[in-house]
């Protein structure tokens, strides 16, 4: 595991890249706060993964690997998937082009 003074300066030197930059920029203007979203509803329907597992037809570690992806966007789950976990959740999931 790298100190946080060393893994702060690799960051900084990535972000010295302009598409780099762009990139991340573009993750935190777009998809982020979707994202956040997503996990921030499972804890306010106050279910656990293993419920939502249940509820979807699979297992808590497959939950556990869709929010995980969520986070690091790699890879990125289906839309079919997200319309499961948003059901599971009681929701509705809606796609715009704006």
């Amino acid at each position: 595991m790298l100190p946080d003074d060393t893994h702060d300066k690799m960051i900084a030197k990535w972000m010295q890249n302009p598409a780099i930059r762009a990139e991340v920029e573009r993750l935190e203007r777009e998809e982020m706060p979707m994202l956040d979203a997503i996990l921030a509803a499972r804890k306010a329907a106050g279910l656990t993964q293993a419920q939502v597992a249940e509820r979807m037809g699979t297992k808590a570690p497959a939950v556990a690997r869709l929010e995980n992806a969520l986070i690091t966007g790699a890879p990125s789950p289906s839309l079919a998937t997200l319309r499961k976990y948003a059901a599971a959740l009681g929701k509705k999931l809606e796609v715009r082009l704006t």
